[in-house]
């Protein structure tokens, strides 16, 4: 086997489990709500969501064409560069996730792949037009675009069904969020499945299996991105899901689904024009926005700002991670530089999964009160042994007279 072959089992390896990561740490995006109002049970809701992500991956691939040619100079990619990019977007999702902050798997990914071209061959290697008017500009205004309409439709939603019964209202509303929790999912797998793509895509026109002028991925790498994360996203990623539907905003059916509806039209509507965009801001914003349409509804906004701090670090965090990588990997070279890169990503990715094990959050804990952060009040409550019933008294016999 040639080297260049090796590299590119490699890459297509760490972009697919890259996609398994997009999909458990963005369930939430699509489900959060609907799990946390009681519309959905949370393992119908991730099988759904699984489902219908896998759909949505063969709807579109404008947003594949402009990871791989829009944000950095596919003449300069080698395969090196495009795993030590992956890597970065790997183990920024995994400690986010660890954390649970929604952060966005997507910029995780671009910063990765700029940090790897600037440790490869500079500046001149980034489109950063590209990256200003498909990435950052579009990062500022979604969780704003994105609190306005879901606000706004949050309080037409409530002033439509004033007088109206609480108990029919939320009943009614929670048939309703099963389909916009559902269009949220179909819209996720048309937008973020396609960056792993276009990821795929880069790795082979720099083995020369693929050419620039290739309107779009070949099927096979269609097919197996769009199962891998539909496969994470069946996992569920229970630690996202618990901040965006219990930690930001205690959320009602209406809520959930204006909140929903707002994100799928925004991410289609991303989606149509071949913006990357983040579906994590998109889905942050609008729930942020149903907390602010319905009058006396709690916002916890420093939770809002702590996520808020991990998305200004994702890219230059992702980027400094995926240029140690290339580094490390041309400084050893050949199989062996290759070979210790992989094997130190499972060595980080193991560390991650076992660390978040000491406070484990599942289907059965995800709806718990939310008492200050992420795992207080998740701790499975302690079985009492069964207790032995006491005797019952015997009669005190008292002494005859004598």
């Amino acid at each position: 086997m040639s080297l260049e072959l090796f590299l590119l089992i490699i890459v297509v390896i760490t972009a697919l489990a890259f996609d398994f990561t997009n999909g458990f740490h963005d369930t939430g995006n699509a489900m959060a709500t609907s799990i946390a109002s009681g519309a959905l049970k949370p393992k119908v809701a991730v099988t759904m969501s699984a489902v219908l992500n896998l759909i949505g991956a063969f709807l579109s691939t404008a947003v594949a064409a402009a990871i791989a040619k829009g944000l950095i100079d596919p003449g300069l990619v080698s395969l090196e560069l495009v795993f030590a990019g992956l890597v970065g977007g790997i183990v920024w999702n995994l400690l986010t996730w660890l954390l649970g902050l929604p952060s966005s798997s997507s910029h995780a990914l671009i910063g990765g792949m700029v940090g790897a071209m600037l440790a490869a061959v500079g500046g001149h290697g980034v489109i950063w037009q590209g990256v200003v008017s498909k990435v950052l500009v579009p990062a500022v205004l979604a969780p704003v675009i994105a609190t306005v309409v879901a606000g706004v439709g949050t309080w037409l939603v409530y002033r439509t069904v004033r007088g109206v019964p609480e108990k029919r209202t939320e009943s009614g509303f929670r048939y309703g969020q099963v389909g916009s929790a559902a269009l949220v999912s179909l819209a996720h797998g048309t937008n973020d499945a396609q960056k792993t793509m276009g990821v795929i895509f880069l790795a082979l026109i720099a083995y020369g299996s693929a050419s620039q002028s290739d309107p779009m991925p070949p099927f096979w790498v269609i097919l197996s991105c769009a199962v891998a994360i539909a496969l994470g996203t069946y996992l569920g990623g229970w630690r996202i899901i618990r901040t965006l539907g219990k930690g930001l905003v205690e959320i009602k059916p209406p809520q959930g689904m204006a909140a929903e509806s707002s994100s799928a039209a925004i991410i289609l509507l991303s989606s149509h024009f071949g913006y990357s965009l983040s579906t994590t801001h998109v889905a942050t914003g609008s729930i942020l926005g149903s907390g602010v349409g319905r009058r006396g509804a709690e916002v916890r906004w420093g939770v809002a700002g702590r996520m808020a701090s991990a998305w200004l670090i994702t890219v230059p965090a992702a980027g400094l991670v995926g240029a140690l990588t290339y580094w490390l990997v041309n400084a050893i070279g050949g199989y062996t530089g290759a070979g210790v890169g992989f094997l130190l990503l499972v060595a980080a990715s193991l560390a991650i999964c076992l660390q978040s094990r000491k406070a484990p959050i599942d289907h059965q804990n995800v709806n718990n009160d939310w008492e200050g952060n992420l795992t207080a009040g998740t701790a499975q409550a302690q079985v009492p042994l069964p207790s032995v019933p006491d005797a019952p008294p015997q009669p005190v016999k008292t002494p005859e007279p004598v």
